[in-house]
């Protein structure tokens, strides 16, 4: 693939470049000044600010990208399967998989019908995945901007095998806060969920609202569409909406486990929470010739307006 010039248009801009690796990244912009990079690598979003050139997103310091794996940070897509499991690395293959673009070059037009900026990657098994994976599918990512500066990813994956295609999903999403201690998430009271540091046994949320204090790793059950992060500090509320995805993943590795992560600085369990829309307690079974969608859009507001938005 060939390095292009600069597109714009008088809305938006679509940028293609290359990484450090030699790798295609994809650069939207509104013009208010918010954008999303997006790397071919893994279909991997990198990068997430606001029209004051705020990251939204945490990529850890230490992030290892000369490698083969997704880097630590932003939002990766995990499919087959999230965490350990078959004849995969953990958390699926889709994320370490180099993605094409599906116009390519993008062209002018390369915004949809309510003036949302976007690029649409394109994933396909290789003959390598298909020894370990014996099913035949499409996978579609559309990364979109809107002019309020919000972010959607929408995954449409298509059984095109002859027989049933089953897999779990989750984008996940590393919100950059600005301590932990100070997070609030509200929207999964009263829910169940599995708790991965209790060998996966089922409890019901008590609290009225969750607060971090000690390492999470958490899968919630039928989770609402709309999820809130309050981060006090700064006065800004993220609001999770998803579709297609009824669970609610929550992790935090907190300190002990931080330090024993390479690519994870000691203190910067501190400045990140991954809240993922997932479908994982029951995993998605795709008929032959059927397709399944699923969607999530982050939005970030001033948390004075939390309480009209959510």
């Amino acid at each position: 693939m060939g390095h292009y010039a600069p597109v714009w248009d008088h809305r938006t801009s679509v940028e293609v470049t290359k990484n450090s690796n030699g790798i295609d990244q994809i650069t939207l912009r509104n013009p208010r000044g918010a954008s999303v990079q997006v790397s071919l690598h893994g279909g991997q979003v990198t990068s997430w600010r606001n029209d004051r050139g705020e990251e939204l997103l945490f990529t850890s310091s230490k992030a290892i990208t000369k490698s083969s794996k997704a880097a630590r940070g932003g939002i990766s897509v995990f499919l087959p399967q999230c965490g350990n499991g078959g004849s995969f690395e953990q958390h699926g293959f889709a994320r370490n998989k180099i993605w094409t673009i599906e116009d390519d070059p993008p062209s002018l037009k390369s915004f949809d019908t309510q003036g949302k900026s976007f690029i649409d990657l394109l994933l396909k098994p290789s003959e390598d995945d298909l020894k370990f994976l014996p099913h035949v599918f499409e996978f579609r990512l559309r990364v979109s901007l809107a002019s309020d500066g919000s972010l959607s990813l929408i995954s449409r994956i298509r059984n095109i095998d002859g027989k049933p295609f089953k897999f779990s999903f989750a984008y996940q999403t590393y919100f950059s806060v600005s301590n932990i201690s100070e997070v609030r998430l509200e929207g999964l009271e009263t829910l169940d969920y599995r708790d991965n540091l209790c060998q996966k046994k089922l409890f019901t949320e008590q609290a009225d609202a969750l607060t971090f204090e000690t390492e999470m790793d958490r899968v919630y059950h039928d989770s609402p569409n709309c999820i809130a992060v309050l981060d006090h500090e700064r006065k800004r509320t993220y609001l999770i909406k998803k579709e297609g995805l009824p669970d609610t993943v929550l992790w935090n590795p907190w300190a002990k486990k931080c330090k024993a992560m390479v690519d994870l600085g000691d203190e910067e369990y501190k400045h990140m929470l991954c809240v993922d829309g997932a479908a994982i307690e029951r995993p998605i079974i795709l008929k032959p010739g059927k397709e399944w969608t699923g969607r999530v859009e982050l939005v970030m507001v001033p948390s004075t307006l939390y309480s009209d938005d959510f």
